[in-house]
């Protein structure tokens, strides 16, 4: 009997890998998706503002005819919903990822191995991953304020400095040591050099959007994991992947495109 679940659990266990594999492919599919898909409508976007009317006149029976067209009306709608709803797709897949492998491997590894390995229901992997979402949900907060409150500690301590340096008020004079002086450390520039900096290391352009973004961390963390590469400095790279990305949120994003 024993020896029929040790060969049932290895089963399970490539069933489980196999399942992983498939739902990977799939994530990545939907994510290529609706990155290309914004990318496409930001360019048509992007073709018919600097056309104007004359594109309006030219394209605008071609776009119609596409719309009236059941296949092209179904490609246009499908590509809005892909773009609308590709995150929200993305996330339930690696729910359903997280809660079905580690599912079936433990399951596998007890009836490998029932000493060493403990039974866990399905329904605790799901309050597992509720948990470490709402955990990771708060840690990013977190971080989010304190890096605000060190932004706003720094800019407060410079301009207390160009204020009694220059001994002319708050933005002092051009020629002196103002805000504006020689010397003095702009924390809007700081910003945007460490935002481009992030990017630079992420290898994205810098009007990158959040998928384009999660996208490029995900490639580069897989190649750079200190357990998957060989490199003699993949945990450092690792960790500025890591900082780069937390650095690059949806309120950095919007206020570097503010810029």
């Amino acid at each position: 009997m024993k020896m029929i679940k040790k060969i049932l659990g290895k089963i399970l266990m490539g069933i489980s890998g196999l399942i992983a594999i498939v739902i990977d492919g799939l994530i990545q599919l939907t994510e290529n998706i609706v990155v290309y898909t914004g990318k496409f409508l930001k360019g048509c976007l992007a073709v018919a503002s600097m056309g104007g009317c004359l594109f309006f006149l030219l394209f605008a029976n071609l776009g119609l005819r596409i719309l009236t067209n059941s296949i092209g009306f179904s490609v246009i709608a499908l590509m809005l919903l892909f773009l609308i709803f590709g995150g929200r797709v993305v996330s339930e897949l690696k729910y359903r990822k997280y809660i079905i492998t580690e599912f079936l491997r433990n399951t596998a590894n007890y009836w490998i191995d029932e000493e060493k390995y403990t039974y866990k229901t399905f329904h605790s992997y799901k309050e597992a991953y509720r948990r470490a979402e709402e955990e990771r949900i708060r840690e990013e907060q977190r971080r989010y304020y304190e890096q605000q409150r060190q932004w706003e500690e720094r800019f407060k301590q410079q301009w207390y400095q160009q204020y009694h340096q220059s001994g002319q008020g708050t933005y002092g004079s051009y020629g002196g040591q103002g805000a504006y002086g020689q010397g003095s450390m702009n924390p809007t520039l700081d910003f945007k050099n460490k935002f481009e900096r992030s990017c630079d290391i992420l290898g994205v352009p810098y009007d990158a959007d959040r998928q384009q973004i999660k996208t490029a961390y995900r490639k580069k963390a897989k190649e750079y994991h200190p357990d998957l590469s060989k490199l003699p400095d993949a945990t450092k790279r690792f960790q500025e992947l890591n900082t780069a990305h937390e650095f690059l949120s949806d309120e950095n994003l919007q206020r570097y495109g503010r810029m």
